[in-house]
């Protein structure tokens, strides 16, 4: 880890942090949907992403939604080392 990066731990994750992932707009040229679940995945831990899922189904938003290059997140995180809880959660 760089000098200048201090390691977080023990984050607080509370409701309102995680509707707020709802609500954030593309990232480059992504679809919206699939761009929203990435920025998830990249920002939480397997359980405040779980709890960021409900919300998101609860929506009727497409947690199959694909990115650009026509792959829907399950399938870009599968082959991440540590991915196999977030998987298991978009399989479900």
């Amino acid at each position: 880890m760089r000098a200048d990066k201090a390691k977080v731990v023990d984050e607080v994750w509370d409701d309102a942090r995680i509707e707020s992932f709802l609500g954030k707009g593309p990232m480059g040229a992504e679809e919206a949907e699939f761009s929203v679940l990435l920025h998830a995945y990249r920002s939480m831990r397997v359980a405040d992403f779980d709890r960021f899922l409900q919300k998101f189904k609860a929506q009727g938003r497409d947690v199959h939604a694909k990115g650009r290059d026509g792959r829907a997140l399950v399938d870009v995180i599968a082959s991440h080392a540590k991915s196999a809880e977030f998987v298991q959660l978009l399989q479900s």
